[in-house]
């Protein structure tokens, strides 16, 4: 008999703060000093379980660095690495504007998140190929692709490489070993992992890096990836950025509430971190021992990168309609660039002189590199991209309905 007295009725996960509420997040235990050991990348996997519930910091609050994971990164890298996060965030702020004002149809910021992306990027190689979302813009800044181009992309212009058959800020740019972003979240977990697999059947030391959301880890494709992963032990580090929000859906909707995103990797036998994403010196630590464990036969390694969305997903939406106001602001692990910038004062490499010097030079660097990117056409004006192209680069060989349709279009066009 089934009795429904005794059930509670279905659980539905529920973010701890709504619009209207006053964050908190005094429930968040950021450690002072202790962090998991740094054991020889080659370790067993099972020895990184508790890894995968810890959380890997370098940077401290009162902006020193400490703990096994130091990765001791000269003044003249950490210096690059604030130029590089500096510009992704200038560029953010320069193209959402642009968007709100009718210049592209979409955009993406990345507020908060640029030292997962950039601080990964410098710590692999050029050879490798890393698979991301359409949030990882830092990886290209990083491996220093032209922001001119990105820029075309966006505009979807004459100057696009991919001729505006891309929504803006799905970027493709294999020279940079940037693969096309997928719209779909999650589906290119599974294409890294392939990418992986070539890359140690035709024994080359390149490795595939690829990225997703917290959210996508509740469909198919990411455990797909994990148990090939696994079963051939491929090359690749599998990066999930915890930022607590999906489009609206907090992360408990992804089973957040219960163990932490790294911990899915051990049950699939993989070697797992949980890393603070806003500590630049830790996400670069725990990239390269990810990097270094494919490298020489390891296997995957699954890095949860622990972070906050300080932006709306999209600028197709609005976050103070579900999250309270204030939440990035009191995040206890502060904010990346802040972090980095504070740690350079602290030892002496940096001042406040010529980080608004710096600043400046940036920001007259995005603002003239847009103006030049704008001038090859925008939504708002003329794109100078020939309609035609939309038939041309889909199909190898055009099928018949699509044959049909290009003449048709042809014929009403002259």
């Amino acid at each position: 008999m089934n009795n429904r007295s005794n059930l509670s009725g279905l659980y539905v996960p529920e973010p701890l703060f709504r619009p209207g509420d006053k964050p908190d997040y005094s429930h968040i235990s950021v450690p002072s000093e202790l962090t998991p050991p740094r054991p020889d990348p080659m370790v067993d996997h099972h020895e990184t379980a508790q890894h995968s519930l810890g959380l890997i910091r370098v940077m401290k609050l009162d902006n020193r660095t400490a703990g096994p994971w130091d990765p001791k990164l000269g003044a003249d890298t950490l210096r690059i690495a604030l130029r590089n996060m500096s510009i992704n965030r200038a560029m953010d702020d320069r193209m959402f504007k642009m968007q709100r004002q009718g210049k592209l149809s979409f955009y993406v910021k990345s507020t908060g998140e640029e030292a997962v992306s950039c601080a990964h990027a410098m710590a692999l190689e050029k050879s490798d190929m890393i698979f991301p979302t359409y949030r990882q813009v830092g990886i290209l800044i990083a491996r220093d692709c032209p922001i001119f181009d990105m820029m075309c992309q966006l505009l979807s212009n004459r100057g696009d490489a991919l001729q505006g058959k891309s929504l803006p800020v799905l970027y493709s740019f294999r020279n940079y070993g940037f693969f096309t972003v997928s719209g779909n979240l999650g589906t290119q977990l599974i294409q890294g992992v392939g990418w992986a697999m070539a890359c140690a059947y035709k024994n080359t030391d390149a490795i595939a890096s690829v990225f997703t959301g917290e959210g996508a880890t509740a469909e198919g494709d990411f455990h797909y990836a994990l148990n090939f992963a696994s079963t051939y032990r491929a090359p690749c580090i599998i990066n999930v950025v915890n930022n607590q929000w999906a489009i609206s859906s907090f992360q408990g909707i992804a089973a957040g509430e219960g163990e932490t995103f790294a911990a899915r990797g051990v049950g699939y036998g993989l070697a797992t971190l949980r890393v603070d994403g806003n500590d630049v010196l830790a996400v670069y630590a725990a990239t390269r021992w990810a990097a270094e464990r494919a490298r020489r036969g390891g296997g995957a390694t699954v890095i949860e990168h622990f972070t906050y969305r300080r932006e709306g997903h999209s600028t197709s939406d609005d976050p103070s309609k579900y999250r309270a106001e204030n939440e990035g602001e009191v995040w206890p692990f502060g904010d990346p660039v802040d972090r980095l910038r504070n740690h350079l004062i602290h030892i002496g490499e940096w001042d406040l002189a010529r980080d608004e010097a710096m600043m400046e030079e940036i920001d007259v660097h995005i603002r003239d590199t847009y103006k030049r990117a704008e001038k090859l056409g925008s939504l708002a004006t003329d794109t100078g991209i020939d309609e035609m192209t939309m038939f041309e680069q889909v199909y190898e060989d055009p099928p018949i309905h699509l044959q049909r349709q290009r003449d048709a279009f042809r014929a009403e066009t002259g």
